[in-house]
């Protein structure tokens, strides 16, 4: 599965933000876990619904929404 695959977007879920998997698990709420400091490991024990591969696709979601080009007028 592409990781890519594993980030949904629900108008009706979560507000229309990125959630993983069709769960109620938002794309933040993993990504403030590893800013607070926790390791994957420890976040799959918090979240047991979630796979390594979630925690990846959540990374690499954020990574490709902050590498956008920026023009200079």
């Amino acid at each position: 599965m592409n990781l890519a695959n594993r980030i949904t977007i629900n108008p009706e879920q979560c507000g229309g933000r990125p959630c993983i998997r069709g769960m109620r698990i938002r794309v933040t709420d993993v990504l403030d876990l590893f800013a607070a400091g926790l390791s994957a490991e420890q976040i799959l024990e918090e979240m047991p619904d979630l796979e390594a591969d979630d925690l990846r696709a959540c990374l690499q979601f954020a990574a490709r929404r902050l590498d956008h080009p920026v023009v200079v007028a």
